[in-house]
């Protein structure tokens, strides 16, 4: 079903992504992880956080686990809500609703990610949140949240909020 913004102009109406902040204090202390993106997806050559699309009826911490592991083949621990951001650009019909999850990655099993979508994704590695990728090479949503303020690493209280 389509949504119109202006009587002129039919657009669709937005979709609802999850992006996953994955650290591993012990091993990539102050970093997260982060890929290329790559293929015929929106946003080719920028670098993106492992996610995808919310399904029917699951839940957001459901959505992270799944996606990462469909992504990367890690399995995380303590996944929360974070952040979210409404990435609207335009002039390329994109408008999604990016609900930013915070996870760490569970050691117990595999400690570092595999690329398990090529076609997808050029490759993982692990980014110094200080020391991103500069704006232009990030995607969409990243960007936004960046640009809004988001740092995982601000103190968080054992609800999974800013303090």
């Amino acid at each position: 079903m389509a949504a119109t913004m202006n009587h002129n102009v039919v657009r669709t109406r937005p979709k609802v992504g999850v992006g996953v902040v994955i650290t591993s204090p012990q091993s990539h202390p102050g970093c997260v992880l982060i890929g290329r993106r790559n293929g015929k997806i929106p946003g080719t050559g920028l670098y993106a956080l492992p996610g995808g699309h919310l399904e029917f009826g699951e839940t957001w911490e459901e959505c992270a686990r799944r996606e990462t592991l469909e992504e990367t083949a890690l399995e995380l621990k303590d996944v929360r809500f974070a952040f979210v951001v409404n990435a609207v650009m335009e002039d390329k019909d994109y408008h999604y609703i990016t609900l930013f999850m915070t996870a760490e990655v569970d050691t117990t099993n595999k400690s570092e990610p595999e690329n398990l979508e090529p076609e997808k994704c050029q490759g993982w590695e692990w980014i110094k949140w200080n020391e991103f990728p500069p704006n232009d090479q990030l995607f969409h949503p990243l960007l936004v949240a960046r640009q809004q303020g988001f740092n995982p690493f601000d103190n968080i209280d054992k609800n999974g909020l800013r303090i």
